[in-house]
């Protein structure tokens, strides 16, 4: 499929999706062929593909904070201790499940079964 067609499609900006395309296809996920039946073609299985993978490719780490960073950790400025830090505590919980949400969701999932990226509690908005 080629850019144009996947932008219009998902209703995404072509520029801004043609610079998450580069960063694909530099990690080696796509591939681009040109002409007339080019397009962009995934190279590794989409069961192999997480959501994790593709959002710190191109967003860099999935962490609310810098101090829970798996791949960028930084103390924060103005932490005296991180062990006792209550705010550290309960974003800790909520990145750590983020993470296990999107590292354990591949793109076949969503492709199969768009059902199970949706939220089953009615009081959380996921549009």
């Amino acid at each position: 499929m080629s850019a144009a067609e996947i932008a219009e499609n998902e209703r995404i900006p072509k520029k801004f999706l043609e610079q998450i395309l580069v960063d694909l296809k530099r990690d080696g996920l796509v591939q681009a062929r040109r002409g007339a039946a080019g397009g962009y073609l995934l190279l590794r299985p989409a069961d192999t593909i997480t959501f994790g993978h593709v959002l710190r490719l191109v967003d860099g780490p999935i962490a609310p904070l810098p101090c829970l960073s798996r791949t960028a950790y930084r103390r924060c400025e103005d932490c005296r201790d991180e062990a006792a830090c209550r705010i550290r505590k309960v974003f800790s919980e909520v990145a750590n499940s983020a993470r296990r949400v999107l590292d354990h969701t591949t793109i076949a999932d969503a492709l199969s079964e768009p059902a199970l990226l949706r939220s089953t509690d009615p009081t959380v908005d996921v549009a």
